[in-house]
């Protein structure tokens, strides 16, 4: 086998080389954790509302971006696309949201 052709195939084997359940354990584990402190939050009472829903919106966002890249693989090379459409998605949805809200208003 060439030297190149050795190269191709090492290069392939790396592509495609599979991860195992462990960074799914963590991105597991993480989720479960950011559940817990966003219930606790809730479970409180004490604190003021308009913090605790800032304080779940955000937990939801990295909630997001961790199902993203630890079940969804979008961190792994090769989601351009997927990632693009579902900015765009995210992009049209505020919008419409924005818009909805300013004909309601006036």
């Amino acid at each position: 086998m060439s030297g190149q052709q050795h190269s191709a195939v090492n290069e392939q084997e790396k592509h495609h080389k599979h991860e195992g359940p462990k960074k799914h354990i963590i991105g597991f584990i993480m989720s479960i954790l950011l559940t817990i402190i966003a219930f606790a939050m809730v479970a409180a009472g004490e604190i003021n509302t308009t913090f605790i829903y800032l304080f779940l919106v955000l937990m939801a966002c990295v909630q997001v971006f961790i199902q993203m890249g630890f079940w969804m693989h979008m961190k792994d090379r090769g989601h351009l696309y997927p990632i693009i459409g579902i900015l765009m998605g995210v992009f049209v949805v505020f919008t419409i949201v924005i818009m909805a809200e300013y004909w309601a208003w006036w």
